[in-house]
């Protein structure tokens, strides 16, 4: 089973730069070959306009940390917030 990000593309998600943090992650994604292991979405408003742009993450397997949303996310923070959030539990996917 794949983990599942999905970036918000709500519109106060999409003015603060969501089109540039999914053409990031895109790279991301295939710069640490986990493209099999990550299926990258874009959804509607998650709720946290205010903290935008938002990433909601779903680990896939039943697990202690489940479904949690990453807030202000952008183009120059992308990877490290990949690196530190979402990379270390891809091992348990």
């Amino acid at each position: 089973m794949k983990m599942t990000v999905k970036i918000c593309v709500g519109s106060s998600c999409h003015l603060k730069g969501s089109p540039d943090v999914i053409e990031v992650m895109q790279e991301i994604i295939k710069k640490y070959g986990v493209g099999d292991r990550i299926e990258l979405q874009a959804t509607f408003c998650l709720g946290f306009c205010a903290e935008g742009v938002s990433m909601q993450v779903d680990p896939g397997e039943p697990s202690e940390d489940g479904v949690y949303c990453l807030h202000g996310v952008n183009k120059f923070n992308a990877e490290e917030k990949f690196l530190s959030e979402i990379f270390p539990k891809l091992t348990d996917v």
